[in-house]
């Protein structure tokens, strides 16, 4: 079973839904603490292409990744918020009501995990 869908223990150990959750919120705050890439605060890694256009598509990837981590981890937080079992029916995910855990869950674990 992958890590973020055993079923929660009883002893007061966070469910997996709560770990992932912990887990991707920690990655939007590593994110947003993140001093933003400058070539001339961390410097270019080595050209893997003599092309121009590709070193310029290298610096325009390094200098947005902090924003579009962020921003992928932002929705991550958003949809797991949404999708978690039901404190009614821990059986059903609470947004799409599907058996928990359901297949949004399912995907951002295995992607993040």
């Amino acid at each position: 079973m992958p890590p973020f869908t055993r079923p929660a223990t009883r002893r007061g150990r966070p469910s997996e839904h709560a770990r992932l959750l912990q887990c991707v919120q920690q990655i939007l705050e590593r994110s947003d603490r993140a001093v933003p890439w400058e070539p001339d605060t961390v410097g270019l890694p080595d050209a893997r292409s003599d092309s121009a256009l590709a070193r310029i598509n290298d610096v325009a990837f390094y200098a947005n990744a902090r924003n579009e981590v962020s921003a992928l981890a932002s929705v991550c937080v958003d949809l797991l918020h949404l999708h978690n079992p039901d404190g009614e029916d821990e059986r059903r995910c609470q947004g799409c009501r599907l058996p928990w855990p359901c297949p949004t869950f399912g995907e951002i674990s295995r992607l993040v995990s």
